[in-house]
């Protein structure tokens, strides 16, 4: 800036305002202290969920091993996730019987003692199946991602396609378009959301991911599948700067005078 883009009633000696000058004190420790949160916050909520499942895990499965067996009666210290451990090697030692004759054998034998129980035999098909659809691998249900005009005309939401509706469900739904079963999650927390049948043509699918998904609706928008973390962040300070420049600049130019004609 030169002296002549000045306002009329400067004095001769005014400064000249400085462009591009350093942050202060206060604007530099900002961010450095959100630079700090950003990246011990996430960082510090994995070990916390995580070491709060070992734990979890721990406090089940501790009190079916004996004493004898337990790390702390010969440690002088508890050793954590001991319970995970053996979780886990019990979990497959019981997927290596089940695979053999005697192990489905015993497995059918149960399933037909629960199945003679009226609410527990509801329970345990419900949750059969949804285990099975979720872990076993064979499925399609929530790998699929969509959007849904919801809630209103012209409103998106993303879903995650499941399965179609059984034929007594399939019979009552009105005309005779196909429809698809949907989950609607809803943000910051997509374990919960929404249960709903749609025609398959109301669907357009998007080729996204489901961990995409979660993290574009946990985000709420903010964190966008395959952004560039650095071109967003240049593009945001590019238009902090360009606002700045332009707000300098109204600040600065004189307004235009006004002359009155007679």
């Amino acid at each position: 800036m030169n002296r002549e883009e000045l306002p009329p009633n400067a004095p001769p000696d005014a400064p000249l305002p400085e462009e591009g000058h350093p942050p202060g004190l206060m604007a530099r420790f900002r961010n450095y202290f959100l630079t700090g949160l950003i990246v011990a916050g996430p960082v510090a909520i994995t070990l916390y969920l995580t070491w709060w499942f070992v734990n979890w895990v721990d406090s089940i499965v501790r009190p079916f091993v004996p004493t004898v067996y337990r790390p702390e009666t010969y440690l002088p210290f508890g050793l954590p996730g001991s319970g995970l451990i053996v979780a886990v090697v019990a979990l497959t030692l019981l997927g290596f019987l089940t695979a053999n004759l005697i192990g489905r054998t015993l497995v059918d034998l149960g399933e037909r003692l629960l199945g003679r129980m009226p609410v527990v035999r509801a329970i345990y098909r419900g949750l059969k199946q949804v285990f099975e659809t979720l872990f076993s691998g064979k499925g399609s249900s929530f790998r699929r991602v969509g959007l849904v005009e919801f809630p209103s005309p012209g409103m998106w939401s993303i879903v995650l396609i499941s399965q179609a509706p059984s034929a007594n469900v399939a019979s009552q739904l009105p005309g005779e378009e196909e429809h698809i079963s949907v989950f609607l999650p809803c943000a910051p927390n997509p374990t919960t959301g929404f249960f709903f049948y749609v025609p398959r043509s109301k669907i357009i699918e998007v080729d996204m991911t489901t961990e995409d998904a979660a993290t574009l609706i946990m985000s709420a928008g903010v964190v966008q599948p395959g952004s560039d973390p650095q071109k967003r962040n240049a593009a945001l300070a590019g238009m902090a700067n360009a606002a700045r420049v332009a707000n300098t600049a109204a600040g600065l130019k004189p307004a235009p005078a006004k002359v009155k004609v007679e």
